[in-house]
Order: C-alpha cells, then sequence, then structure tokens
C-alpha cells in the first residue's frame, strides 16, 4: 500500500508510527524521525511537494491499496485531488486519515462540534473526487467512518482511532453489537442520558442540552485528556486512563505537558492499532486486487497465459514483472543494478586520483505481477518504447541478484513470488526508467502498459561544463540523472545544449543539485535562466492550402491545418485532452477509434479512418491525416491540438530522393499552472495584486470554516511562476503559502508579428533566437513571394 497526500499533511511522520510497531525505530521517536525521508532535501522540501507526484505515480504502481492523507485544518487541497485521481486511475483503492488532530485541540482549539463538522466536509470533498474519478472495476470506494474506513490521527503524537476502536468500548455498556454501535457514533445521532435513549434527528435541530454521540463518546473524552495532560492534573490524568485499561508508569507521569500528552495518548490510542486494521480490512490483498487490475496492466490479450498469470496472482504463472524506479545507490553517481562505465572519463595526470566507489548492492525497483523471479534467471527486458513483435528497446539479459527493499536496507533473497516487490541487479543499463520483465523465452508476451504522469516536464534549463574538460562527466551524469527520476527529460538541442526538462521550479532546483553533486562528483556546471516550453496551435482552418518542398527540392507537400476540435461542440472538452487521457489513442482498435471520433467529436467518418499518426512519440494531441512515415514525424515537434490535413503530394519517382532526409524537414499554447494559496483575511490584498502582476487568474476564492484561513484557487501562467512563491511572501509579509501543479495548455492571444502583442513578440523572439534562427520575425508577404 501507499501513503498518498497534499504537502506537508503529515505523509512521513504518520508512517513513524507503523515504522515503530515494527520495532524499527523506537515508539518515543515516532514522528520525529521521518525514517522515509531519505535524503536531506525531502527533509527541507518534504517529498509530497507537487514537483515530485511522478513519484507518487511510480509507488501507485506498485501498490493495491492507498492510505489518504487530510490535514484536519487546511482539508482537501489542490496535492489531495491529483494523488488520488492517480490512484483511481491506477485502480487503487483508498482510505482515508484526517490527520494532526493535536492542531484543532491546541492550536485552533476548536469545541467538539466544529470539528466535527470539519471532519464531515472533508470526508464529503474526498467522496466526490471518488465518485468524479471512479473506475467502475474497482466497485464502490467511498470512505464511510461507519464501516470503517475513515480514521482519525495526530501523526506527530503517535495516535489514532477509528469509531471500531470506541465502538468496541462501548457495544459491551450498551448491549448492541460492535456494527451498530459504530453507526450511532457519527452523524445525527445524540444520546441523553437522563432517558437512556437514543435519538436520531436525520438532519434536523439538535436535541436541546444533547451533545452529538461522536462529540460525547469520542471526542470529548479525548479533549479531556488534552486539559488534564496541558494542565498537569496528573491525578485526573491517571484515573481516566485507567477506567479504559492504561496504566502509567512512574517514568511517564514524570513528563510534563506535551510529552505527557503524547505518551498518554500512544499508550490509549497507538496509531499502529488503529492505522493497520483499517488497512488490513479494508485494503485489498494482491490476490484480490490483481483480478480487476489485470486488463488495465496488460497491453496484450486478456485471454492470454500473461494475462490470466497476472488475474490469478500465480506464483507459478508465466513471468511478468513491472519495473517503475531506479534507485541511486548510496555511493554517489552509481545505481543500483549498475555495472562500473567503460566511458567513465579518467582524471589527468595532475588531478589526485579519488579511490574507487564500492560497489553497493543494486536495484532496479519494481512489483511481481506473475510468475516468480529468480536470481540467475535470463529475462526478456521489455523498455517503455518497446511494441511486440519488434526488436527495439528489448533486451535479453541475466537477473544477478534479486532484492528485498526495506527502507534504508537491503536483504538479497534466492527468489520473488506474485504479489511482491523487489528490486533486480544488473539491468539498470538496459532501462531508461520503467519496463517490463518477462521470462527470456516469452517472445509473444506483451508490456505492461506505460505509467501516466499528473504532470509536465514544462519548465527547462540548459546546463553545460565551467570546465570542458569534464563534458564527459556531464553527459554520463546527464545519463544518469534521467534514469534516477521518472519524470526528468535530458535531451541534446541542435544547437549542441544540453537540455533539463522538469516539472517546476524546485524539481529542477533538485535535478540540478543531484546532477552537480552525485552524478558529477562535484565538477562545477553553468546553469541557464528557466526557460518554459511553449507549443504553437491554430485557432481556426487555414485559409489556404500551403505549399512546402522538400531540400532537393523534388518532393511537394501540399497541406492544410485545422484544430482538432471539441466533443459535440461544447467547447468543454477538447479532442486533445481525450487523446493525453487515453479516451482516443493511436494503439486502440481502429473501429473504437473512428466510432469515438464520429460519435463524440463529429468527425467525418471517412476521415477519422485516414488519420496516419498522432504525435508527439506517435501518442499525443496531434494527428496527420491522410499522410505517413516520415510527414508524421516532422508533425510531431512542436504543436498541439493540430490536425495536419494533407491535400496533396508530388514526390520523384526515385525513392532516393523521397527519403525521410527529405521529407521530415517540410512539415510544430502557453502551459499553466494551477495555484492553491492559503492565507489570512488581512493577506487577501496581496494575494490579488502578486497574481495579477504575473498574469494570473482567480478563479475559487473560499473560506475554512472555523478557521481564519481563506483559500485562493487561480491559474498561473508557469513562465510566470518562476520566484513567484518568494514574491507572494514578500508582498503578504510571509502570510500567504502558495502550491502549484501543471493544470493545462491555454492559448495565448496575441499577434507575434512585429507591432503586434510585446509579450507574445518576447517569447517568440527569444525561441528563435535559442534555435538560431533570425531574431526578427519576417513578415507573411515574405512567405507569400516564396510561395
Amino acid at each position: 500500500m501507499s501513503v498518498i497526500a497534499h504537502v506537508d499533511h503529515g505523509k512521513s511522520t504518520l508512517t513513524d508510527s507503523l515504522v515503530a510497531a515494527a520495532g524499527i525505530i523506537a515508539a518515543s521517536a515516532a514522528g520525529d524521525t521521518r525514517l522515509t525521508d531519505t535524503r536531506q532535501d525531502e527533509q527541507d522540501h518534504s517529498p509530497g511537494h507537487v514537483d515530485f507526484s511522478s513519484e507518487v505515480t511510480a509507488a501507485l504502481r506498485v501498490t493495491d491499496g492507498a492510505l489518504v492523507v487530510v490535514d484536519c485544518v487546511e482539508g482537501v487541497c489542490v496535492q489531495t485531488e491529483t494523488v488520488l485521481r492517480q490512484a483511481l486511475g491506477e485502480r487503487i483503492k483508498p482510505v482515508l486519515t484526517i490527520n494532526k488532530l493535536d492542531r484543532a485541540f491546541l492550536e485552533l482549539q476548536l469545541s467538539s462540534e466544529e470539528m466535527y463538522l470539519e471532519f464531515r466536509q472533508h470526508i464529503a470533498n474526498i467522496n466526490v473526487l471518488v465518485a468524479t474519478y471512479n473506475d467502475e472495476e474497482l466497485g464502490d470506494c467511498q470512505v464511510d467512518p461507519t464501516k470503517g474506513t475513515v480514521a482519525f490521527s495526530a501523526g506527530l503524537h503517535g495516535w489514532a482511532f477509528t469509531l471500531t476502536k470506541f465502538a468496541r468500548m462501548y457495544a459491551k455498556k450498551f448491549g448492541v453489537d460492535v456494527d451498530k454501535m459504530m453507526t450511532r457514533l457519527w452523524g445525527d445521532k445524540y444520546f441523553n442520558p437522563k432517558e437512556k435513549k437514543w435519538i436520531n434527528t436525520a438532519g434536523g435541530d439538535a436535541p436541546k442540552g444533547l451533545e452529538r454521540a461522536f462529540c460525547m463518546f469520542c471526542m470529548t473524552p479525548i479533549s479531556k485528556v488534552f486539559t488534564n495532560c496541558m494542565d498537569e492534573k496528573y491525578d485526573a490524568v491517571t484515573k481516566m486512563l485507567c477506567a479504559v485499561g492504561v496504566t502509567l508508569t512512574k517514568d511517564d507521569l514524570e513528563l510534563r505537558q506535551k510529552p505527557l500528552l503524547k505518551r498518554c495518548m500512544q499508550k490509549w490510542l497507538p496509531a499502529h492499532d488503529a492505522l493497520l486494521e483499517m488497512i488490513v480490512q479494508h485494503l485489498p490483498s494482491p490476490v484480490t486486487a490483481q483480478k480487476y487490475r489485470a486488463e488495465a496492466l496488460y497491453t496484450g490479450p486478456s485471454d492470454d497465459i500473461w494475462c490470466k498469470g497476472i488475474r490469478e496472482c500465480a506464483a507459478d504463472g508465466p513471468l511478468v514483472m513491472y519495473i517503475s524506479k531506479m534507485i541511486p545507490t548510496p555511493d554517489k553517481g552509481r545505481f543500483f543494478g549498475a555495472r562500473p562505465s567503460r566511458e567513465e572519463p579518467r582524471p589527468s595526470r595532475d588531478e589526485p586520483r579519488a579511490p574507487s566507489p564500492p560497489l553497493a548492492p543494486p536495484a532496479a525497483f519494481g512489483r511481481v505481477f506473475s510468475g516468480t523471479v529468480r536470481t540467475g534467471a535470463k529475462v526478456k527486458i521489455m523498455g517503455p518504447n518497446y511494441v511486440q513483435g519488434k526488436k527495439e528497446d528489448l533486451f535479453i539479459k541475466n537477473v544477478q541478484r534479486t532484492i528485498l527493499m526495506m527502507g534504508r536496507k537491503t536483504e538479497a533473497v534466492e527468489s520473488v513470488t506474485a504479489g511482491n516487490t523487489c528490486a533486480l541487479v544488473g539491468i539498470d543499463q538496459y532501462i531508461v526508467k520503467s519496463g517490463t520483465i518477462a521470462a527470456a523465452d516469452a517472445t509473444e508476451s506483451h508490456p505492461i502498459v506505460t505509467m501516466k504522469y499528473s504532470v509536465s516536464p514544462v519548465v527547462r534549463v540548459a546546463v553545460a561544463p565551467k570546465n570542458p574538460n569534464d563534458l564527459p562527466k556531464l553527459v554520463e551524469g546527464l545519463k544518469r540523472l534521467a534514469k534516477s527520476d521518472p519524470l526528468v527529460v535530458c535531451s541534446m538541442e541542435e544547437s549542441g545544449e544540453h537540455i533539463i526538462a522538469g516539472c517546476g521550479e524546485l524539481h529542477i532546483e533538485i535535478c540540478l543539485k543531484d546532477l552537480q553533486e552525485d552524478f558529477m562528483n562535484g565538477a562545477p556546471i553553468s546553469i541557464s535562466d528557466p526557460v518554459v516550453s511553449y507549443r504553437e496551435t491554430v485557432t481556426d482552418e487555414s485559409s489556404r492550402t500551403v505549399l512546402s518542398k522538400s531540400p532537393n527540392k523534388h518532393n511537394r507537400l501540399y497541406c492544410y491545418a485545422q484544430p482538432l476540435g471539441y466533443a459535440d461542440d461544447d467547447y468543454q472538452t477538447p479532442l486533445a485532452d481525450s487523446i493525453e487521457e487515453g479516451e482516443v489513442s493511436a494503439g486502440m482498435d481502429r473501429k473504437a477509434r473512428t466510432r469515438v471520433l464520429c460519435d463524440k467529436f463529429g468527425w467525418d467518418r471517412q476521415t477519422a479512418q485516414k488519420i496516419w499518426c498522432f504525435g508527439p512519440d506517435g501518442t499525443g494531441p496531434n494527428l496527420v491525416v491522410d499522410i505517413k512515415d516520415s510527414v508524421g514525424a516532422g508533425s510531431q515537434w512542436t504543436c498541439r491540438g493540430v490536425r495536419l490535413n494533407i491535400h496533396e503530394v508530388v514526390l520523384h519517382a526515385d525513392a532516393i530522393h523521397r527519403g525521410g532526409g527529405q521529407i521530415i524537414p517540410t512539415a510544430r499554447g502557453e502551459p499553466v499552472f494551477m495555484v492553491e494559496i492559503q492565507c489570512p483575511e488581512n493577506a487577501m490584498g496581496g494575494v490579488y495584486s502578486s497574481l495579477n502582476r504575473k498574469r494570473g487568474t482567480v478563479v475559487e476564492e473560499t473560506k475554512r470554516p472555523g478557521t481564519p484561513l481563506y483559500n485562493v484557487k487561480a491559474y498561473l501562467p508557469v513562465a510566470e511562476s518562476f520566484g513567484f512563491t518568494g514574491f507572494l511572501r514578500q508582498e503578504t509579509a510571509g502570510q500567504a503559502f502558495p502550491q502549484m501543479v501543471f493544470h493545462h495548455w491555454e492559448t495565448m492571444n496575441g499577434d507575434p508579428f512585429p507591432g503586434g502583442d510585446e509579450k507574445v513578440g518576447e517569447i517568440v523572439l527569444a525561441a528563435r533566437k535559442r534555435k538560431g534562427l533570425k531574431e526578427y520575425i519576417p513578415p507573411l508577404s515574405e512567405f507569400e513571394d516564396k510561395l
């Protein structure tokens, strides 16, 4: 299972309680150790930051259930929605814990009734998201406290409870079974102690003088423990805990206030008890989960032996394993599974030779979905670009070792069976980021579906070594960086620049730090200012057919462009979005794709059957109609949402003069973040002025009930996001905190030609300069003369 949440909602501190229950750390250190934060930058920035959501995707692929953590004060935030959507898209079943209850008691000092109303709203918000994104194959995934799928926790203090805990406590007293008692502990249920009667108001007004059952039987007792501990009323604390079977030792009673409170709550309501019970009872086992996950995971026929093996989670079935992440070793610059590179640059004679780093146990991490992976076995390695039946991105190699990954520790084993996660040694040189493993003789097996990420690498920087002799180090370092991060893209431009593309300012910062310190052993590099990736699009059908000639002048293309269009002309669901979400794809059945394009997007049936390629990478939101191969490659580079129609083609009779080198050169909106800002009312002016100055657009403003905080959601162009956090804090005296996640592409309205929109013209000129083109935009008349 995975633990997923918005940034700083308490994933790591809560996980410490589970680690402590296993005896790996002391219970007293749970919440402070954050054992799962293995990197310093994780501790500094928190891995829950939206720039690292690709790590969430990699984790979800190899798990079956998710513990969703929500801060009881901040509630459901932008990243909560993102990670929950990813989980449901992978057919991962969720359970919920509402965390940081200590904040509600100590910081905000909310009443029990106020807390209940907040909790109810958070649960409702989660269930709205579940209803929106749920896959029918998953069944009912709504979370409900009365069913035991919602916990209430304080990760920092190491305590948690579900209604099951209190229902067991009170069921015997009231002479009812536990399930019935649970239904009484949530909702508009009240108990009259004088008349010993239960009252259900069903949404009506609360009976005068009575406390809601959840507050009366759950929150009020906890509140009394908090009050007595903080007021140092030791006799009252001892008496209360003795009544529920908890004995405080002499050492416990020497603690004061918060340390005493933490010890009391850990002994009464230990977090691991509540969370483990909820996880074990309500999250599926691999055997259960793979029954409904198999067809969504496997790209081949649903009735072949490999899909059957996945569906049955069969240890004796044919081997199918998915590698979701490459994990660097503790010795810098090395990878789990890597061999020493023969291309490693040698130090000069003047340079002192560094001692060779020790070989650490290797690991390309993933999950065995079918069969058993063994040390020494010969396996078929299928990379993310492998297509069944072809030889590209395909290798046959031996597994050197099989390893279990346990936090910061590893342990070698002989074999690992279906349903488990493990790491393989010695195969990382054949896998860049992810891939599928099968038996070497499984010639007919298909790969597992490549992971889809919720963010895009739209921020780019150019890097170069300050010392020219370090160029080999840079090239090798970029290869290693590309492997280490699921989403970073390292490439080389035609100009010779080495480019790193990431998801945001922080992601780029961490990637550059890893590149220089870990993968280049501290060699200095120069870094350009961040550059945002733009895409050209069209808003209407071109008014005339245009001609483009190949470099040798022997081939001509006549084509025109038009937008891909919207579903049923409602201007709400662009076809480009449907392609990116997988509803329409290059790999789907041709008849099924034609049916969707005709019925939903109003395409002509004959035209829909003439689609020859998608782009970029054969999958993106651009289509070439009635053309193939070379032209398709040329159309994929820099467009989004464009349909290119080939009107007429004149090719040279000799095949030598009409190859890809001649045809490709004849055939390219602004990325936008959703930013969520939390601030008090007196900082709202600074928030609005900051967004206005950065071309931001506010789309929603809400006040959090029971708190002085406001939530502002806005669209912010990625190009304006650099330094936005510092700028916002400066404008609001440090009272506003933003979180940004890639949301959509947006058309920039403006004329890029001289005398047109200054901002659009500036962007186009900068792009032309980077690509070595003329630093002015030729007028259209110049093109018309050439045509």
